[in-house]
């Protein structure tokens, strides 16, 4: 007879996050809303390239003072959910939002740059909320299939956003990409004010929230999971770009498409073996491994497929260190300063990614595109050292 084949992949976390009230329709929501984000930074570079007339240049510019303004909007907004509660951020971002995507496609240059910083500024959180809500939503012993979860829903948007973005764009115009991305986006404001997740768990006080000092909570734990945060995307964004860099060299840069969505799948994988485990990883681990296996990805050359290989570990360590820094800021900041720190993780991500495309960018054209991988895994791993003795001083005690 054949042996009895046993299932190597434990759903049982997972049946039991989802059987939660509530995350099933938060985690459906999210990803529906966060496709039109995910596609807001390609849509606005073909509007500037294409419509405008403007140079890549140009359009990063626009994209930086987007970015800008979301790194310093995100902790204010989050601030601002603690203290007034959900539904009057979502109006006040919703109707920012529709201002911004409505007016945009005729806004000349010189007005469409400092209109993305506010746009930034007061850009719907649907980030940092999705995963203060699912603090609220589940019990602590639980978040981290939650946010595995969560961070698998992610990725899911960023593989399918800029496409679509792509192709509506090449099919239609830049412009009424706009529209439709901007429409996109204020539908989501409007269904998750609909949904009003909650954003304190039951047992949590409701009402305005107890003044906490911020010694109390901005402990120099909590740092080094924001450090370990941006550290990570440093070394995704720097990633996107040594990618596309090294197949350009090799003169395969058709295969970018597959490559990145073979990265994206080996993420997707990682995440929800991340969340099927019985046990929990560090957030600088996970990090320190991602760091160290992107080093040697470009060693390989240009083949596309040999990239695909190489990209495999890095790949499927993405989502996990994600996923991992979202739970230990739920643990870490107390409810009633849990939307500061949230915001505060996703400036944190913000900026991380900000920095790793054009370091990685630099050290390309001032070397080879495999040191692009070398250096911003290299930073990563430094990151990693500096924060050790934290960690183990934690361990310790």
């Amino acid at each position: 007879m054949a042996p009895e084949v046993r299932t190597v992949v434990n759903l049982k976390p997972y049946r039991e996050a989802l059987a939660l009230p509530g995350l099933r329709s938060l985690l459906l929501v999210s990803v529906l809303a966060r496709v039109p984000l995910t596609a807001t930074g390609v849509t606005l570079t073909f509007y500037v390239v294409l419509d405008l007339g403007r140079g890549y240049g140009a359009a990063g510019l626009v994209g930086a003072a987007s970015t800008v303004g979301a790194a310093l909007g995100s902790p204010l907004l989050g601030r601002l959910i603690d203290r007034r509660g959900l539904r009057p951020v979502l109006v006040l971002t919703t109707v920012a939002e529709a201002l911004f995507w409505s007016a945009a496609p005729t806004l000349p240059y010189p007005v469409l740059l400092p209109a993305a910083f506010f746009a930034g500024l007061l850009a719907l959180p649907i980030f940092s909320m999705v995963r203060q809500s699912i603090a609220a939503l589940v019990p602590v012993e639980k978040r981290r299939p939650a946010y595995a979860l969560d961070s698998m829903a992610v990725e899911l948007s960023f593989m399918v956003g800029p496409a679509l973005a792509v192709a509506l764009a090449t099919a239609v115009t830049p412009r009424l990409t706009l529209w439709a991305v901007g429409a996109g986006i204020v539908a989501s404001g409007i269904c998750f004010w609909l949904l009003d997740p909650p954003i304190r768990a039951a047992d949590e006080p409701a009402g305005p929230p107890r003044p906490v000092h911020r010694r109390e909570w901005l402990t120099p734990r909590l740092l080094a999971v924001l450090a370990v945060s941006l550290a990570a995307t440093l070394v995704l964004g720097g990633t996107d770009v040594a990618v596309v860099a090294v197949l350009r060299s090799g003169g395969e840069v058709g295969w970018t498409g597959a490559v990145l969505a073979a990265w994206a799948v080996a993420s997707l994988a990682g995440g929800f073996a991340y969340g099927a485990v019985r046990r929990s990883f560090s957030p600088l681990a996970l990090m320190a491994a991602l760091s160290l296996t992107t080093i040697p990805v470009g060693l390989g050359g240009s083949p596309w497929w040999l990239l695909c290989l190489a990209l495999i570990p890095a790949g499927a360590l993405c989502a996990p260190t994600i996923a991992s820094t979202s739970d230990a800021v739920s643990r870490l900041a107390p409810p009633s300063v849990r939307g500061l720190a949230m915001g505060l993780h996703g400036s944190a991500v913000t900026v991380g990614i900000a920095l790793g495309a054009p370091l990685a960018g630099a050290v390309i054209d001032a070397s080879a595109p495999a040191w692009g991988f070398v250096v911003t895994g290299a930073i990563g791993a430094l990151v990693a050292l500096a924060v050790l003795p934290i960690e183990l001083r934690h361990r310790r005690t």
